[in-house]
């Protein structure tokens, strides 16, 4: 579901978010948000829409492997001097 909404930053830098995309996103009362600053601009997620991503991006890289071909390399060069 791809819906545009008018928000108004208000006093204090408050923003209130329609009623029904809070019920359709069930987020209650006192529910923390995250509030990411991307180059596109403000991506506004849940904890675990933001996990969700995170992981998604992280899916199918091995960063053990990279970190450890990394410190061979740099094992190397420095044999080499």
């Amino acid at each position: 579901m791809d819906e545009t909404h008018t928000v108004v930053v208000g006093e204090g830098g408050q923003v209130v978010l329609p009623a029904g995309v809070l019920a359709r996103a069930g987020i209650e009362e006192g529910a923390q948000l995250m509030l990411l600053e991307t180059d596109d601009g403000l991506v506004l997620l849940t904890r675990e829409q933001l996990l969700g991503r995170v992981r998604g991006d992280l899916a199918g890289l091995d960063l053990v492997a990279d970190l450890l071909a990394d410190r061979r390399l740099a094992a190397r060069i420095e044999d080499a001097d």
